[in-house]
């Protein structure tokens, strides 16, 4: 008679390594913890001290203790401020820099990555995409001078050609993401609209560009924050101190502000308020937007 060869149970040992293996997940967890809290206290800490100061008194403001809550509770630093560094002038001079970047970096730049991607077999579109690409790795230091010298030939030297510069640089970046998630847009829906005898300027505003809707919000988002922030290219650009942008004016009143921190802390508040206030309200379109263009 043959015998019948023993069989081992196999589903106690696995379920040991299954338990070996959750435990080994949770352990590694505790590093990505540890940097989560520290990024996260590096943000908070600074906002705290930034809300904290804004709110006090020059009395409590240059006592040292920059953690202690404000007691009393006054807005006075915000009306010296306002009144201080003609914020009103500041902030519209900067909404219209930041609003006409935001337009012309979508429109221009959905334009070029259309054009690029309906003729990816011509030579020419395809090596301009290259072009775009390499001018990623310029940074604009090393052609400020010409610029700066451009803009005042052409009497650009203003908040307008501060918009176009912004527009211009960031054609390649924004450029590389429509590209990406137009990749992802049928053919045939364009071709079902020229059979109705729509061109091409139909077929892009009536019919691709709507489509772009999540990268442009995702590359509008991005545009308003990277020129409201900036501070490099107005501060080189702009010729008239009259029409400098916020970040500017901060750094011109910045003497102003040594013996008063409140003053300060408040104007910085204020000044950064409209980005954050931005972002908080479109962050899910940033990362819808990035991810469909990434798995398309």
């Amino acid at each position: 008679m043959s015998s019948v060869p023993s069989t081992i149970p196999a589903r106690p040992a696995a379920a040991g390594k299954k338990q070996q293996v959750s435990a080994g997940q949770g352990r590694s967890n505790w590093p990505a913890t540890i940097v989560l809290i520290v990024c996260t206290l590096s943000v908070l800490v600074p906002l705290y001290v930034t809300l904290s100061m804004a709110f006090k008194t020059t009395g409590q403001a240059v006592d040292g203790n920059a953690f202690s809550l404000p007691s009393p509770l006054t807005f006075d630093s915000f009306v010296q401020a306002w009144t201080l560094t003609n914020f009103p002038r500041g902030f519209a001079i900067s909404v219209f820099v930041s609003v006409t970047s935001v337009a012309g970096e979508i429109i221009v730049s959905a334009l070029a990555a259309y054009a690029i991607v309906r003729n990816w077999d011509r030579r020419l579109f395809r090596w301009s995409f290259f072009y775009l690409l390499a001018a990623m790795f310029i940074p604009f230091p090393v052609v400020a001078l010409p610029q700066i010298q451009l803009t005042g030939l052409v009497g650009l030297d203003n908040p307008l050609g501060v918009a176009l510069l912004h527009i211009v640089f960031a054609l390649a970046f924004n450029t590389m993401l429509f590209t990406a998630f137009l990749r992802s847009i049928p053919l045939e829906l364009e071709e079902s609209m020229r059979i109705d005898g729509a061109g091409t300027w139909q077929v892009f505003w009536k019919l691709i560009f709507p489509l772009l809707g999540p990268m442009s919000a995702t590359v509008g988002i991005f545009a308003f924050i990277a020129s409201w922030n900036d501070f490099m290219m107005p501060s080189l650009i702009i010729s008239d101190p009259e029409l400098q942008t916020i970040p500017v004016l901060q750094k011109i009143f910045q003497t102003q502000f040594s013996n008063s921190y409140n003053v300060a802390f408040a104007s910085y508040l204020m000044a950064m308020a409209p980005a954050i206030v931005v972002y908080l309200f479109t962050q899910r379109w940033v990362m819808s937007g990035l991810t469909q263009g990434a798995v398309k």
